[in-house]
Order: structure tokens, then C-alpha cells, then sequence
């Protein structure tokens, strides 16, 4: 899933390169690197059963908080979010290639603009993946099998790219969002039915 992950967000991340917020970039960054790291430690040492069930339960309550009517929210979110939501990005991310959940949370946190949401989104997809894949290929976790199986879903990823940028510019903000919210709320289910 990171190869994957990481290819996609190459090319969405290129060619969107202007519109990428990058002071939202800069923030998240160091706190996303020290939860790759914690992810990496914890990855040799704790059962991946209990880390699942953990972050399903707090993947679903944050996909509930993003369903909530404006009035229950801050309009804007304080850049602080980007400490817990860049550890806790880069921490589970590592450890089960489900951290985006976190950067979604942070970045429409922020009331940026799907364009810019996607262009950031992507680019910090990038900077998360390479790290990932770099200490994967230095712990030996990726064999020939595993570069196989990249290769064969090559191309099922460009097809799932091209139709979700097509998708992506006929949606209001609004539906954008709450699509967020659902693809948040179902990867918590996903790792608690694992």
C-alpha cells in the first residue's frame, strides 16, 4: 500500500506543486517524521491486533467529529492539531498504511480548499511514503514478492487516480468534505472488523 500510496501521490503531488499549502506543509512535518519513527520502534515490539482495534475505535470517533454540524466545530482549526495529527499520521501510517486519515483531519482542520487540500494532501503523502519506504527497504520488508504485487496493481491505482481527480473537480466543498468524513469513518470500521 505505501509503493502504492507513494506513486500516486508522486503524480498528483508534481503537477500540483502551486497549489500546495505549504506553511500547513511545514508545520505537520517534523510531528509526521517523530511518529514514522515511534511507528518503527513500536512496529518490533506491540501485536498488531491490539494497535488495530485501538486506532479502528479512534479512526471512528474522528470520522463522527468531521460528520458533526459546523456548530459543533471550529470554523478553523488551531495549527496545534498538527502535533497529535502528524505523530498519530505518521504512527499508524507506519504501522498499518492507514495514517492519511490523520493529515485529512488536520488539513480540512485548516479550511483549505479542495484543490489545495488535494495538492497538500499528496505532497505530504510523498514525504510520509519515501521515509516509509526507505526504512521498510532498510529493515528488509520489501522482498520480490512484495515488488511483484507493486507492479501488478500499477495499474489499478492509475485508473482508481484518473477517476478520482474526475470526481473530485464535479463535487461542492461540501459533498467533498463529507466524503472525507465517510472514507474516515470506513477505514475505522475496516480495522475493527481486521
Amino acid at each position: 500500500m505505501v509503493s502504492l500510496d507513494y506513486i500516486g501521490s508522486a503524480s498528483q503531488s508534481v503537477r500540483n506543486l502551486d497549489d500546495v499549502a505549504w506553511r500547513e506543509q511545514v508545520v505537520l512535518l517534523p510531528f509526521m517524521l517523530i511518529g514514522i519513527l515511534g511507528g518503527l520502534y513500536l512496529f518490533t515490539v506491540v501485536p498488531t491486533r491490539v494497535l488495530s482495534k485501538t486506532l479502528g475505535a479512534l479512526v471512528i470517533a474522528l470520522g463522527i467529529y468531521q460528520l458533526l454540524p459546523p456548530s459543533f466545530r471550529p470554523a478553523r482549526g488551531s495549527r496545534i492539531a498538527a502535533t497529535y495529527c502528524g505523530v498519530l499520521g505518521g504512527l499508524l501510517g507506519t504501522l498499518f498504511g492507514t495514517g492519511g486519515p490523520f493529515y485529512a483531519i488536520y488539513l480540512h482542520s485548516r479550511a483549505l480548499d479542495r484543490t489545495t487540500f488535494r495538492a497538500t494532501f499528496a505532497l505530504n503523502f510523498l514525504i510520509d511514503g519515501g521515509v516509509r519506504l526507505i526504512a521498510y527497504a532498510v529493515m528488509g520488508l520489501l522482498s520480490r514478492e512484495t515488488l511483484l504485487h507493486i507492479a501488478a496493481a500499477l495499474p489499478i491505482a492509475a485508473a482508481g487516480l484518473f477517476a478520482g481527480g474526475r470526481i473530485q473537480n464535479r463535487l461542492s466543498q461540501r459533498t467533498f468534505v463529507r466524503i472525507i468524513a465517510m472514507l474516515v469513518l470506513g477505514g475505522g470500521i475496516a480495522l475493527l472488523l481486521r
